[in-house]
């Protein structure tokens, strides 16, 4: 029987059915070893490990001299496995414990009931223990004494500088702190430079296995050390000085700046009340921001120096220009008083910024223009060169820009003009105010205020300062900041040092009081921006006492126990011996201004004092 002819073709129909399920199958399993192979070995891998990042050393903050003001220690958590502890040792551990951390009865039975609750695995009883505390701790359990006990050691931030206020850490609003639970730089230098000195953190990937051991995915990159141009011990003696103010004059607070007018560096720089920030629990939250820079206020007549600036650069007026200065400027029904609510009839214009005259400077400044709206603008442009109404960029957390209405964008009327001339309707930062009066004191130029002198072993790039005014105009501006605290008699016994150059200008202010719509009559802010040297300015330095009752009020005399020229002086004292100035060579410095008003009344004093006349 002939065979059947169609075996060839059914075996090469099962073939093929075979093949294409043999395709198939490798193609299935290529496709979970080559496509989804990753994605399963790292769902195995999650299995048996887990993934870690450890946080990486935050960098120290230095002085200019390299000494610390924030740096990283560690401290010790204290923990517990509840249920491998039975009662007697539970017992020993209330005792031990409670003792080494001087618990009160309250707290020691929250410890034995529910902190070493026995179902629990385990449970922190304290955070972060004190150098000693972790000493004893660790000896008793290294006795065996206590058991089921642990030290974890964890990373703390420490500001190693008491502050010049009792209780407070040094540069503590300046420096801001490091949030414990997130290790992040907040407010001041802290939170500016976080990035630099927080680092990355170390990834580690620990395997949970019979094998363990760990894999590093990503080694990370420690924190940088930053270095400031701060003086510890300026900054110290000038805390204490804020201190001594806001005490004898009953301020809310107190605030100053030191910056050297050639660079920008930044010397000193403190507001009192402060706080220690290695314990921010329970601190005033409104602590934590910086006036320096996050406070506006209307300053007064410190603005009178811009206005001077103006004036002379457009040479509507020369230092001897005379201008009458009469007890009221009228504006339709707005009006214009000087502070004693009387006028000193026609006198030069140095004489106007040395006695402040609201109504004078009123007049020199309507003539920066044909009209209100032409002076305006010459004003605010000045406002503009010198900073006013913008940030300073400073490198701190926080600074606001100020208000500086343009009057481009919404004209000023006759008042307004007025009353900006003299530090009204204008709002500024306390480093505003150092950065406007830099270049009056330094030739002209504007330099960049700021605290970074090096990142590690780098040091930071310099900026170039820019020219705000003509030299000549400086000289002229600067010989006025002079004159007022050489030929104003209390001025001069107030602020002078003996053979060093002083000059400067203050500013009162009362206070807007949004909730009533009106100024405060008892409460004021007072400043004095000046500057210091032998031969040539060295140091600005500006201070504010913030919102003080004055023990004594009268039309132009608001008297405080520490006025804000003496206690420039007082910081001055500071700046000449932190910095080692030499006396000058001017043999006059320091000294009333020959001929002036000071030089007559303070050597008539000075007579009646040795003769004992009153």
């Amino acid at each position: 029987m002939p065979g059947r002819t169609d075996r060839h073709w059914r075996g090469a129909a099962v073939l093929g059915v075979l093949l294409i399920f043999a395709a198939v199958g490798v193609l299935r399993l290529a496709y979970w070893q080559v496509v989804m192979g990753p994605d399963l070995a790292a769902l195995g891998m999650a299995q048996i490990q887990r993934t870690t990042d450890m946080p990486a050393v935050r960098g120290d903050i230095l002085d200019r001299y390299g000494r610390v003001l924030a740096t990283t220690a560690y401290r010790d958590s204290l923990g517990a496995f509840p249920d491998q502890i039975d009662d007697a040792k539970r017992e020993a551990i209330v005792q031990g414990v409670g003792d080494i951390l001087a618990l009160d009865e309250a707290a020691r039975e929250h410890l034995r009931e529910r902190t070493l609750d026995p179902r629990a695995k385990y449970a922190v009883i304290d955070r972060e223990l004190t150098e000693e505390q972790s000493r004893q701790v660790r000896a008793l359990i290294s006795s065996q004494r206590l058991v089921g006990l642990e030290l974890v050691p964890h990373a703390v931030r420490v500001y190693p500088n008491p502050g010049g206020q009792p209780g407070t850490s040094l540069a503590s609003q300046l420096l801001g702190f490091v949030q414990k639970d997130t290790g992040t730089g907040r407010y001041g230098i802290e939170g500016y430079y976080d990035s630099i000195l927080a680092g990355t953190p170390k990834r580690v990937a620990v395997r949970t296995g019979g094998s363990g051991g760990e894999t590093v995915l990503d080694p990370g990159v420690d924190g940088q050390d930053i270095r400031l141009s701060l003086d510890v011990s300026l900054q110290l003696q000038l805390e204490k000085e804020l201190l001594l103010a806001w005490n004898a004059d009953e301020a809310k607070r107190v605030s100053a700046i030191v910056m050297d007018p050639d660079t920008g560096e930044i010397l000193a720089w403190a507001s009192v009340p402060g706080y220690d920030a290695n314990d921010i629990n329970g601190t005033d939250p409104s602590l934590f921001l910086d006036p320096n820079v996050s406070e506006v206020y209307e300053p007064g007549s410190v603005m009178k120096m811009l206005t001077a600036t103006a004036a002379l650069e457009a040479k509507v007026v020369s230092p001897e220009s005379r201008i009458m200065d009469s007890p009221v400027l009228r504006f339709g029904p707005d009006k214009v008083r000087n502070a004693d609510r009387t006028g000193m009839g026609r006198m030069p214009f140095r004489e106007v910024i040395a006695y402040s005259r609201n109504v004078a400077v009123s007049k020199v400044a309507r003539r920066l223009g044909r009209n209100t709206a032409r002076a305006s603008r010459v004003l605010y442009r000045t406002w503009e060169k010198l900073g006013i109404g913008q940030r300073t960029g400073v490198d701190v957390a926080g600074e606001v820009a100020g208000i500086a209405t343009d009057p481009e964008k919404k004209p000023w009327a006759p008042i307004d003009l007025a009353n900006r001339s003299f530090g009204q309707a204008v709002a500024v930062t306390l480093v505003q105010l150092v950065n406007a009066f830099s270049p009056m004191a330094d030739g002209g130029t504007r330099v960049q205020p700021h605290f970074l002198v090096a990142v590690g072993d780098e040091a930071r790039p310099v900026t170039e300062p820019v020219r705000v005014m003509k030299k000549k105009t400086a000289k002229q501006v600067r010989d006025l900041l002079m004159h007022v605290t050489g030929g104003v008699s209390y001025y001069a016994e107030g602020s002078l040092i003996r053979h060093y150059q002083v000059g400067g200008k203050t500013g009162t202010a009362q206070i807007w009081r949004h909730r009533e719509v009106e100024y405060d009559p008892d409460t004021f802010n007072f400043t004095f921006v000046g500057f210091v040297g032998s031969d040539e300015p060295e140091a600005i330095v500006a201070v504010r006492i913030h919102e003080a009752d004055p023990e004594i009020k009268g039309p132009g005399d608001l008297r405080l126990k520490i006025t804000s020229y003496e206690l420039f002086r007082r910081v001055a004292l500071g700046v000449i011996a932190s910095l080692d100035l030499r006396r000058s060579s001017d043999p006059n410095a320091g000294l009333p201004e020959k001929g002036s008003a000071a030089e007559r009344i303070l050597e008539t004093a000075g007579k009646r004092r040795d003769t004992g006349r009153q």
